[in-house]
Formats: C-alpha cells, sequence, structure tokens
C-alpha cells in the first residue's frame, strides 16, 4: 500500500473517529448505551509471510519469520444506538509483544545463518468497529470489524526501527450482564497488515515488508452507562 494511501487512510480513520465520539458525547443516555471496558489476553501469531527484502531497486523473497505467543492488554470504549439497539460504534486499543523466534534467516534460497531473534512490540489502534449484537436476556453473542492501525517497533537489541500501518480488525465474543450495568466477556480477535521497515540497522540501507496475521484470545470486564 502506498504512503499516499496510507494517509489518506488514516486520515479518514481519525475523522470516522471523531464523528463517533462526538455523536456519542452529545447523545443522551436515552439515546445511546455507552461502554467502557478493559481487556487481557494472549496474541497466538502467525509466522510473519510473504517476507520480502528491498535494496537499491531489488527485491528479494525471505522465508517465513516465526513469532512467540504473547501477553495482549488494552481497552474499549462505544456505544449502542437506542433505536437500532443491536447495533453500536466502538474504538479500542491493545498493545501486544509476539517477538522473533530464534531461527535460520533464507533470502532467494541462500541460508544467510541462525538469527539470535528481535523484539517486535505491535500497539493495534481500532478507530471505529462496526459492531452487531443480539441480545439474549444476559447474554450478548456480538461481532465486529474496522479497519485497524498497527504501530510496531523492531529491534534486536540496539536501534530500533519503527513503522505505522493499515490493516483488518475483527472480533467474535460473548458479553455477560452480571448485572445492568456490569458485563463480563470473552472474545476472540483477527488481525491482519502488512508491515513495513526502512533502513533495517546493521544492514547496510536493506528494508523489510512481511504479512502479520494473529490471532487473540481476551477475556474483560466492561462498565455499560
Amino acid at each position: 500500500m502506498g504512503r499516499q494511501m496510507k494517509r489518506r487512510l488514516s486520515v479518514f480513520a481519525l475523522l470516522s473517529l471523531s464523528l463517533s465520539l462526538s455523536l456519542a458525547l452529545t447523545s443522551s443516555p436515552a439515546q445511546a448505551e455507552m461502554y467502557v471496558a478493559g481487556q487481557v489476553g494472549v496474541t497466538f501469531p502467525h509466522s510473519l509471510n510473504d517476507v520480502k527484502w528491498h535494496d537499491a531497486g531489488v527485491t528479494l523473497k525471505g522465508n517465513d519469520l516465526s513469532l512467540h505467543n504473547s501477553v495482549m492488554y488494552g481497552g474499549k470504549l462505544g456505544y449502542y444506538f437506542d433505536s437500532l439497539k443491536w447495533l453500536g460504534l466502538e474504538t479500542e486499543i491493545f498493545n501486544t509483544t509476539p517477538n522473533l523466534k530464534q531461527q535460520n534467516i533464507t533470502i532467494a534460497g541462500v541460508n544467510l545463518g541462525t538469527s539470535s531473534g528481535a523484539d517486535l512490540r505491535i500497539l493495534t489502534w481500532a478507530p471505529v468497529n462496526l459492531v452487531v449484537r443480539y441480545q439474549m436476556g444476559a447474554l450478548e453473542p456480538y461481532a465486529g470489524v474496522g479497519l485497524g492501525v498497527f504501530f510496531s517497533r523492531l529491534s534486536d537489541g540496539g536501534p530500533s526501527r519503527s513503522s505505522t500501518d493499515l490493516g483488518l480488525n475483527t472480533q467474535v465474543g460473548l458479553r455477560y450482564r452480571v448485572t445492568t450495568n456490569l458485563a463480563l466477556f470473552g472474545e476472540w480477535k483477527f488481525n491482519h497488515a502488512n508491515l513495513s521497515y526502512s533502513n533495517l540497522p546493521g544492514s547496510g540501507g536493506v528494508d523489510l515488508s512481511a504479512d502479520y496475521n494473529a490471532h487473540n484470545l481476551v477475556f474483560g470486564v466492561g462498565y455499560h452507562f
């Protein structure tokens, strides 16, 4: 995805979030059911795939790069419309560290030896998730989808490289209303993005891009106003 397109989508995401929050803040309690929630869980990432190394206009394919499972944590803010109780908007943010494992590195079929691994931190912000739910008394199955903005940092213990990339954020969950206001929930999320890093440290100007795909199993507590 080109940088100009990324900038346009980022602006769109910010405008969408601003509109959503404005609607939420200007709505009276009779018009919307607002909620805030904390969440914690585990990230189960796939290996980084479609790995490409770029240097001086030349692109070479590399082997998939294995990642560690990681603890993730974050929060949510959203609301459901009173006129359409099954429909809601939500913004969420969560952090995870699916570090690269120690593994062999192959570029264009040539084995370059064993890498000691690297630290990878990914902060995912979903400016606006479109969420639907089905109310069954105290139980509420729900699902959502939205744009994901992935702020990541790659480091091997020395200088680091950061990247901001756009992708997909999805969720399917089950909420249980302990009381009218207090809720517990369990959730599965799936994330996808193409991560890109320029001028990797110690590489002499080599760039890296790869597809990131991850499953997240999450549990949380929410308060509904």
